[in-house]
């Protein structure tokens, strides 16, 4: 943090994609949003003029308001939900500082539109088991924290997507899924725009297990183990992927700040 008002790009990026990140909220003007469709990771477009329609679901949570360069529209908004009672800071330098730094951007144009509710809905086949968890956790995390996500018989994934305007991920013959020897995780985070050292290193990993290719990365057998076992406990898909979103935000994290750790073990020795 900068101050009270405003959140600085370090603290920001530090938070991304963890369970305990910001709302971010993105009220850049209609032409400054067109000039660069994309957004900041899980960033809600909203219009800064209407933010008293648009305050109450952001209650309780901690927000992050992003304009272009983090001046008057997003101090005033953030200001704006402070009088709501609504924990907000602005970005210091706005979307182009972030741009400029090289923060992730979500990139918006390969996205499906929000139904009534704005949220993303995707339909998958049920029972997952890894690229059915990974990519709804990537969508949660990194673009969509309010996607739904539906999980049903092979055969209805297809009109379960035109009856109920969903978009088909992880099945045959549709764009969110497998091509070549990568799998749908891979294309979420090349087509997203969402290369990082973190995601590319838990994508390998993500890799190796949904394809039986357990000799790419130590990680994979045991990764396709713990995936295997929650699928084993769980009868319910949402609770299963509710799960599984741990699953794998401790994965992230190790993948982002701890692969350089050990385990030491004799205490003892390790002392010595």
């Amino acid at each position: 943090m900068l101050s009270n008002i405003q959140t600085s790009q370090s603290c920001l990026s530090s938070l991304v994609g963890l369970p305990t990140a910001p709302a971010i909220v993105d009220v850049r003007t209609p032409d400054d949003f067109n000039a660069d469709r994309r957004l900041l990771p899980a960033a809600l477009r909203r219009d800064a003029a209407t933010v008293e329609s648009w305050a109450d679901p952001l209650a309780g949570q901690d927000v992050v308001v992003v304009c272009r360069h983090g001046h008057a529209l997003s101090q005033g908004v953030a200001a704006w939900l402070r009088h709501a009672g609504i924990a907000a800071t602005s970005l210091d330098g706005g979307f182009e500082a972030w741009r400029n730094a090289g923060g992730l951007l979500v990139e918006t144009k390969v996205l499906p539109p929000g139904g009534t509710s704005g949220r993303t809905v995707w339909v998958t086949r049920t029972r997952p088991k890894v690229d059915r968890i990974a990519c709804p956790w990537l969508i949660r995390r990194f673009v969509d924290p309010g996607a739904v996500f539906l999980f049903v018989a092979p055969a209805e994934v297809a009109a379960v997507a035109e009856r109920f305007a969903a978009t088909p991920f992880d099945v045959d013959g549709v764009f969110w899924s497998h091509r070549g020897e990568r799998c749908s995780f891979d294309i979420m985070i090349e087509e997203l725009g969402l290369r990082s050292d973190a995601l590319d290193r838990l994508a390998g990993i993500v890799r190796a297990a949904d394809t039986a290719r357990l000799d790419l990365v130590p990680q994979a057998a045991g990764f396709l183990a713990v995936s295997l076992g929650l699928s084993q406990m769980y009868d319910d898909d949402h609770e299963q992927l509710e799960a599984g979103m741990l699953l794998y935000d401790a994965v992230y994290r190790w993948c982002r700040d701890a692969t350089g750790e050990t385990h030491n073990w004799p205490a003892g020795r390790a002392l010595a």
